[in-house]
């Protein structure tokens, strides 16, 4: 399997990465920064320089082409204003979308985040506020396009150890999950495309990945 992964210098990216290598799949990250090309490669990974926020549908259609996969797995990150929310955590993954679909690539695992159904509560931090609200709208816009998108909400991420052990369904109770974790479901949703067509929750449980989301999908 080739997958591409946008975001690729991120936590959860290198870990994905870190995963299929080790399976003797192809993992592609998409970096805007050369000097990360050495980290993706000590991960496994293919790098190849495409920054999101200033590329159009067809360069990056052409990065994405041949993949069986993309993984949306940016985001602006810490210390990121509310203006780039929207630039990377929306516009990024709808470029992505439109890119995959100009590709003739249909699979799409979108990372999103739990909390982003309900508005922001009045006084919450407008940075994080417009963070929920581009992780929603984006949610809106991939999945409206003719591509088999599956969505991913972890909770609050964690850098601790993986359990090998969740809770994944449409809505479950916030709780954290460990971004190692994280990745291996991603592989796991990665080579179950029964997925495609849904939202899942995800935090830290009782449940092995694998089992979690064979019962989760259809």
């Amino acid at each position: 399997m080739r997958v591409v992964i946008a975001g690729g210098h991120g936590k959860i990216a290198k870990l994905l990465e870190r995963e299929l290598a080790g399976r003797g799949d192809t993992a592609v990250g998409l970096i805007r920064n050369p000097a990360h090309a050495a980290a993706l490669r000590a991960a496994g990974a293919e790098p190849v320089v495409c920054d999101l926020e200033h590329s159009d549908v067809d360069t990056v259609a052409e990065q994405v082409a041949g993949a069986d996969a993309v993984v949306f797995a940016a985001g602006a990150g810490p210390g990121s204003g509310a203006a780039r929310k929207d630039t990377v955590d929306r516009a990024a993954a709808v470029l992505l979308a439109d890119a995959a679909q100009r590709a003739g690539v249909r699979r799409y695992l979108l990372v999103s985040s739990m909390g982003v159904d309900a508005p922001p509560a009045p006084g919450t931090d407008e940075v994080w506020a417009a963070y929920l609200r581009a992780k929603k709208a984006a949610e809106q816009e991939v999945t409206g396009r003719d591509l088999a998108v599956t969505v991913l909400r972890p909770g609050r991420l964690t850098d601790d150890e993986p359990v090998g052990r969740i809770t994944l369904a449409g809505h479950v109770p916030p709780g954290p999950v460990t971004r190692a974790d994280v990745a291996r479901v991603l592989l796991a949703l990665l080579y179950a495309p029964d997925t495609a067509g849904l939202t899942l929750e995800l935090v830290g449980g009782e449940t092995p990945i694998a089992d979690a989301v064979r019962a989760a999908a259809p």
